[in-house]
């Protein structure tokens, strides 16, 4: 089922009561790790933290996080669990899931030990282990321009993950604007860039303007666009005000390429 029973049926849900979840978060703590290599410097992205260190952060931080039962009732109580472990359907015949926001850099045995754990897993095939990739990015704000090219040699274009944009979509929309921006020089033209109060915009913006020290991966998040003229306190409203905002001027600036 799915939170408040809103879409389809893709989860599965592994519901915890309070000693369970307890028990669960003291073993991810104190399971076994795998050690960086001398050359690698740990420094995790927010937006996808391994699943222990959300565990040393506080007994409660996963209950609030990627377990957390809201909107997930247990039939058979009629009341929310205490805490609930997600699985997604991976195909179509439903014969493979995986553990919804459980990245780890826990080992394979550690994986396997703890992760039976989860009500309902006592007795799981697991088809493939966790593992955690390693972002690389260069810092663009002291490496690039503002459309995208290599300051030291600007026919060469930087797009996707390594220019410090994080996600799928944001990855894809990078690519998009860099290869509007390459054709534009390859061609002698100028290319408008978006404006920053779009999402292109502001997902641009950030990685040639941000402060290029510390700078570190950003997916796309309200907090990217400017401000609006008028203050709105409340937070659905000045969304959907920015929402509104960005998409009149994303058409603008569509009809103007």
């Amino acid at each position: 089922a799915s939170r408040y029973d809103r879409g389809g049926a893709d989860y599965l849900n592994c519901p915890f009561d309070k000693e369970q979840y307890l028990a669960f978060i003291e073993n991810l703590c104190k399971g076994e790790k795998v050690s960086p290599h001398d050359f690698e410097k740990v420094v995790h992205f927010e937006g996808c933290m391994p699943i222990e260190v959300l565990a040393e952060r506080g007994e409660m931080t996963l209950a609030f996080g990627a377990m957390k039962p809201v909107g997930l009732r247990d039939p058979r109580t009629g009341r929310d669990p205490f805490a609930v472990v997600q699985l997604r359907q991976d195909d179509r015949h439903a014969s493979l899931y995986n553990l919804v926001g459980f990245q780890t850099k826990l080992t394979y045995p550690g994986q396997q030990r703890i992760f039976r754990t989860i009500p309902g897993l006592e007795n799981v095939n697991f088809a493939r282990l966790g593992s955690m990739h390693r972002n690389t990015f260069i810092n663009s704000p002291a490496c690039l321009t503002e459309t995208l090219q290599l300051k030291q040699a600007p026919d060469i274009f930087f797009a996707g993950q390594i220019t410090g944009v994080e996600g799928y979509v944001e990855s894809a929309a990078s690519g998009f604007l860099a290869g509007l921006f390459a054709a534009a020089y390859h061609q002698g033209r100028n290319f408008q860039a978006p404006p920053p109060t779009t999402a292109l915009g502001a997902l641009l913006n950030y990685p040639v303007n941000a402060s290029p020290e510390g700078f570190q991966p950003m997916n796309i998040t309200y907090g990217l666009f400017p401000d609006l003229e008028k203050r709105i306190r409340k937070r659905r409203e000045r969304r959907q005000a920015l929402a509104d905002r960005a998409l009149a001027d994303l058409e603008s600036w569509r009809t103007n390429l």
